[in-house]
């Protein structure tokens, strides 16, 4: 990718165009991280761009200055130097002028993102003090903080994100202009907050660094004002010695290694979003005594988060794992003492590996105790050379032919053959209802 970039940029640089890497690849380069993308900035305006680049171009910004060139299997952002006019819809300008790099510099968001690299001698250029703040690994807004997130209110969510994916510390001021006007982040769209969301949990190092700079700067009580309410809700300690729900959901978010499976994430983040309103005092079923209880926490949290992420627009497909994880979490509690038939259709859940993991988080954040997991895990292992749940071998046109009606009645028929079916007494099934007719 880097060397496609290249050409690009001599290319540019060839046809007397001032040309650089810009913002978040030299950053991540400065880090050793890995290069999701290049972003090139230069002197030539977008019809240079495409004339240059003739036939390999598509003009998704054109109006901010910005074309895509195609090159060697790879798609490179050239933006114009610019500056910026006016926000007045919390997300982009009226209008845009052609500028230096200096003031290009200037408009964009954080110090570490204002950088820019010569891309051929490799030497960079730093205009706005992000070299000095990479050193100190602190993410600060450039020029006026108010101003960088007025100009986008997304800005504020996104500064989060990059203190917690790259373990860096919010400046102050940054971080108080947040805190100040954390409702600004009602104005922008559902999709672009999931999105950050998203990243965030699923790219830091520990997200629960994240998730308590939401909590610190009020961003939590915007945008997920749920999760919040995790905090301080008290657990029975001699199940979650760990503590509050909040710290026990940051333990599991932590303990998965990055990047994150985002349904898993989300399962996590979620899994106890319905013990705050099912809170009570109880007495114990073995002691009498009282103790807290969270009855039908899992049922209740999966409509929550059902709710939730559709609030955030996520993908349908999404929403329905992200809910069954919620809902399935807890039926470790029972299954050494499901039927057989219901045990392997629990283990033949479209994602029950996922809920499997989730499972095994949850216990190694709170007793310890993985007898039944292991149970679980024993049994979905022994299925290696048959599948979980196999084809029906008894269908709807097997019953007509013994003269059983469609309807109803025959669907809950079928059901219970393919029970009988899954615990190996199929057979047995068959000559009952033989005798029947």
């Amino acid at each position: 990718m880097v060397h496609a970039a290249r050409e690009v940029a001599r290319e540019l640089a060839r046809a007397g165009f001032q040309v650089y890497f810009a913002g978040g690849c030299v950053r991540d380069a400065l880090l050793g991280r890995p290069l999701k993308d290049v972003d090139i900035a230069t002197s030539a305006t977008p019809s240079h761009v495409e004339r240059l680049f003739e036939g390999h171009t598509v003009s998704v910004g054109k109006a901010f200055g910005v074309v895509l060139v195609l090159r060697g299997g790879f798609s490179f952002d050239v933006a114009t130097f610019r500056t910026d006019g006016t926000y007045t819809d919390g997300r982009h300008p009226e209008h845009i002028c052609l500028s230096t790099p200096e003031h290009d510099a200037q408009r964009r968001d954080f110090t570490v993102n204002g950088l820019f690299c010569d891309p051929e001698r490799g030497a960079v250029i730093d205009f706005v003090g992000g070299a000095a703040d990479m050193e100190a690994r602190v993410i600060r807004a450039i020029g006026n903080p108010v101003a960088r997130f007025q100009e986008d209110h997304l800005r504020m969510l996104r500064a989060v994100r990059f203190a917690s994916v790259l373990g860096f510390r919010l400046e102050d001021d940054t971080r108080d202009a947040i805190a100040r006007h954390a409702d600004w982040i009602q104005r922008v769209s559902a999709e672009r907050v999931a999105t950050e969301l998203v990243r965030m949990i699923g790219e830091s190092p520990r997200p629960s660094v994240g998730l308590n700079l939401l909590l610190e700067t009020g961003l939590l009580a915007q945008i997920l004002p749920e999760v919040l309410a995790l905090r301080g809700v008290e657990q029975p300690p001699q199940y979650h010695p760990e503590g509050d729900v909040w710290t026990h959901t940051c333990l599991m978010l932590d303990a998965l290694p990055a990047p994150r499976d985002v349904d898993l994430a989300l399962g996590v983040l979620f899994h106890d979003i319905g013990k705050p309103p099912t809170f009570r005092m109880a007495p114990d079923d073995k002691t009498g005594q009282l103790r807290i209880r969270f009855q039908n926490h899992a049922p209740i949290g999966a409509r929550m988060t059902k709710t939730i992420l559709t609030r955030l627009k996520f993908p349908a497909e999404r929403i329905e794992t992200v809910v069954e994880l919620v809902s399935e979490h807890m039926h470790v509690v029972d299954a050494q003492n499901m039927r057989r038939a219901t045990l392997r259709r629990f283990l033949g859940r479209p994602h029950f590996l996922k809920i499997l993991e989730l499972m095994r988080l949850d216990i190694q954040h709170s007793n310890g105790e993985f007898s039944t997991w292991a149970f679980l895990k024993s049994q979905y292992d022994a299925f290696t050379d048959e599948p979980v749940l196999p084809e029906p071998k008894i269908r709807g046109r097997d019953l007509l032919a013994l003269g059983i009606p469609p309807g109803p009645p025959m669907g809950k028929l079928l059901a219970e053959l393919y029970d009988a079916q899954l615990e190996g007494r199929l057979d047995e099934a068959l000559a009952r209802i033989g005798k029947t007719q």
